[in-house]
């Protein structure tokens, strides 16, 4: 069912109403959810079953929402958050979890994945089982995935999705690519809104041959998307000069890792961010920019912002922890496993990157979750265009952002919440079910223990995938409990979930970005002083 807008208290008192699913069965086939063939050897974990209590006590903590927090127990029945404040007396037959001295917040809401995606002639090695597991296991408890259409057609690409996420383990929702242009496109994507829960339609001004669209199609894209309160999100590369780059590249020689970088500079991504800007502002209808990497496409986010224009400007952690030196490394199992796309940039973006971030530049974070192991990342040895594009995230994003970013204090824990979970959940019309914890709320929380520390590795992460592009990184500021959907999935280390479990979650139009939209419209019509009535003389 779909989560329409409507008074926060009607909302409140339909959730309380509903109860969750039980848990399926654990199928077969998703008990190897990490598994990974590392060298010669492969290596599985398997399915735990998940906690049966549906009551849940979280006693102690200081509980962080991105409007406020207070120091409050939080009490859980049936998936839904009933009661948040201090002191609550509860009865027998409920779990309680001491989180003294800790933070409870919401879980994490990815905003951009790419799970069991075909890509560059191959699949990507996290599917919506090994990819949610992983997830959790970073507190992570929903995420947005991009549906790809079957030959441009959007009904079939919304059916295989269906398909592939069948043993999703957490709650998602789907942004839909458009690939081509034509009347089925256009009632298609009526059907996807009305009809589908997605309020969102992605356009590739990159890749040129494959998903990338011309200016004339982003047009009457972006005219439909305003006529259905959708958003319209663009991966904004100049895909025709990348193409020229890519060429120029190989005809000096330059056949590795770094081509990639060097075929497809900053210039390309804030020229195509300026275009899309542009047109979205002829249009007049929101949008939103993914995985912004450069300080090129910040700056036309930011002075679109400042002219008021709505734009969402989403980095990615690759973005705004890593730079561009590894893509030289001598060895090119390292080099590629680091090649996506926009690529990762020199020193410098990156800092630039998160200064936006904590001065509300830019909105929310994002992982471009695209997983492909280093058989994969081969496929390119000797022609960097054929490398797959894509890197790791998911399970490594709420812990490299709250050590990057809060423990150097460029933001707050209530910061925090809203650049990871909020801020996401009120642009794709999920808040205050999603994001907040709240009476009425989803029961999607994390307890983090700022004290607490974690090392990441490729040979303790629970992708499938035998790299991971942060290995050796070690922080402060460690995900020690997971809730998703009202049960203990994550905790002492150990996964507990369950294939089947996750949520489709259907997401509204009309999303606060579209408010003043009409408004603006008329006062523009108004404003034109056109046509002007003329008397033609004799002479002409």
């Amino acid at each position: 069912m779909a989560l329409r807008p409507m008074d926060d208290a009607v909302f409140f008192f339909i959730i309380s109403l509903l109860l969750l699913f039980p848990s399926p069965s654990v199928s077969d086939s998703a008990t190897q959810f990490c598994s990974a063939e590392r060298g010669s050897r492969v290596e599985s974990c398997g399915v735990l079953p998940s906690s049966s209590s549906t009551r849940i006590l979280i006693k102690g903590g200081t509980v962080v929402n991105a409007h406020h927090q207070q120091l409050a127990d939080v009490y859980v029945e049936d998936g839904i958050i009933v009661a948040v404040q201090p002191n609550i007396k509860v009865g027998d037959e409920v779990t309680v979890l001491d989180a003294t001295g800790k933070f409870v917040m919401p879980g994490g809401i990815d905003p951009h994945t790419h799970l069991a995606m075909e890509f560059m002639g191959t699949e990507t090695i996290d599917d919506f089982f090994s990819g949610q597991a992983a997830a959790l296991a970073g507190g992570t408890t929903m995420h947005i995935d991009f549906v790809i259409p079957v030959n441009g057609n959007l009904v079939a690409g919304f059916e295989a999705y269906e398909n592939k996420s069948r043993n999703s383990c957490m709650d998602y929702g789907f942004h839909m690519a458009i690939t081509k242009w034509d009347d089925g496109v256009s009632k298609d994507m009526e059907i996807m809104v009305k009809e589908k829960g997605i309020n969102s339609f992605k356009f590739f001004l990159a890749y040129k041959g494959s998903l990338m669209v011309t200016d004339d199609l982003l047009l009457e894209g972006l005219k439909r998307c305003k006529s259905l309160g959708a958003l319209a999100m663009v991966h904004a590369e100049n895909g025709d000069a990348v193409f020229e780059g890519q060429k120029r590249m190989i005809e000096l020689g330059i056949t590795g890792p770094e081509g990639h970088a060097l075929s497809r500079p900053p210039v390309l991504e804030g020229e195509a961010t300026a275009r899309a800007i542009r047109l979205a502002r002829f249009v007049n209808t929101p949008l939103y920019v993914v995985h912004v990497m450069s300080v090129d496409a910040m700056d036309e986010i930011a002075k679109a912002r400042k002219a008021g224009q709505k734009v969402i400007g989403e980095p990615v952690v690759s973005g705004l922890i890593l730079d561009d030196h590894w893509l030289w490394d001598p060895d090119f199992a390292i080099a590629s496993k680091y090649v996506m796309s926009p690529p990762i940039r020199s020193i410098g973006h990156g800092k630039a990157l998160q200064d936006a971030l904590s001065t509300g530049i830019l909105q929310l974070v994002g992982t471009d979750h695209c997983t492909f192991n280093s058989t994969q990342k081969a496929l390119g040895l000797d022609d960097f265009r054929k490398i797959p594009n894509g890197v790791n995230g998911l399970e490594e994003r709420m812990h490299l952002i709250w050590d990057t970013m809060v423990g150097s204090g460029q933001i707050s824990a209530t910061d925090f919440v809203r650049i990871t979970s909020t801020e996401c959940a009120k642009i794709f019309n999920i808040y205050p079910r999603k994001g907040a914890i709240l009476p009425g709320s989803d029961a999607d929380i994390i307890i983090l223990n700022p004290n607490s520390s974690y090392e990441i590795s490729s040979k303790s992460h629970h992708s499938r995938s035998d790299t991971n592009v942060y290995e050796g990184r070690r922080g402060m500021g460690k995900v020690e409990v997971t809730i998703a959907g009202g049960r203990i999935v994550w905790e002492n280390d150990e996964l507990k979930v369950v294939p089947g479990s996750g949520k489709y979650v259907e997401m509204p139009p009309f999303s606060y970005l579209f408010e003043g939209i009409e408004k603006s419209d008329a006062n523009y019509l108004s404003s034109l002083r056109a046509p002007v009535k003329r008397v033609r003389s004799e002479s002409t």
